[in-house]
């Protein structure tokens, strides 16, 4: 029998914040080395070290194997849904800050899907041509009255609609995705923090980013989660999705 939640226990988890930092670099949802990891959290290979080993044992990430080679990853997306829920913003005090926080307002990716500006832009293009319909009769990516800020939906009102082949020309292959996705939603769909719209997860919202990334329609910041729209990225998800420029962070 258990009894109820230890939040102090997770609590005593995140308050070093070296140690938040390397979940930070995590969120994106890449499983780094600890090598790169150390990297990018700023700290010495043994502190690292140390960091991952507490993470591990208290459940915030796991371990995938490679040959000989150890990567570390969030064991849960769930994981990076609740920091971005509960923690507050850090507050702007410079020019470099504000400009990386507006970075993560147009672009970013959230665990493993796109979000910011771009990633309910996208969202809406998709409704836009038939790969997704709501059905609750709202034509666009607007919020319902319920819907929890900065977090996953606990159900939503969209399905796919009969445009799904434009997946195809965003290099997603509808059938792989769904073959390969194991108990993780196809669709799910989030309350986008910056934008207060929603932006499409789950399986598809993931096969989406790689896609983009795969093909150089965006790139990924060095050590941040903002992502960058490339040219090529631009002119193709104007021609597939209909997008305008002003949706496209012109």
């Amino acid at each position: 029998m258990s009894g109820d939640v230890d939040v102090a226990a997770v609590a005593a988890v995140l308050a070093v914040p070296a140690r938040a930092r390397v979940v930070q670099a995590l969120a994106d949802g890449r499983a780094l080395s600890a090598g790169r990891l150390a990297c990018e959290a700023g700290l010495s290979p043994s502190a690292t070290s140390a960091h991952l080993d507490r993470l591990r044992r208290a459940g915030f990430i796991e371990v995938a194997r490679s040959g000989r080679h150890r990567y570390h990853r969030l064991a849960d997306e769930r994981v990076a849904e609740a920091l971005s829920a509960l923690a507050p913003a850090v507050p702007v005090r410079s020019l470099k800050q504000g400009a990386r926080a507006a970075a993560l307002r147009r672009a970013r990716s959230c665990y493993d899907r796109v979000a910011g500006r771009l990633g309910v832009a996208v969202t809406g293009g998709l409704l836009g041509v038939g790969v997704l319909e709501r059905v609750d009769g709202v034509g666009d990516t607007s919020p319902r009255w319920q819907d929890p800020v900065s977090s996953r939906l606990s159900e939503h009102p969209y399905r796919l609609g009969p445009g799904v082949g434009v997946l195809g020309e965003l290099g997603v292959d509808l059938d792989r995705v769904s073959a390969l996705r194991g108990r993780r939603p196809l669709l799910r769909f989030c309350l986008d923090w910056s934008e207060q719209r929603h932006h499409v997860a789950g399986a598809l919202g993931a096969a989406l980013l790689e896609s983009f990334v795969a093909r150089e329609w965006v790139r990924r910041r060095a050590g941040q989660r903002a992502l960058v729209l490339t040219e090529v990225g631009r002119e193709a998800l104007s021609c597939t999705l209909g997008l305008a420029g002003r949706d496209l962070l012109e």
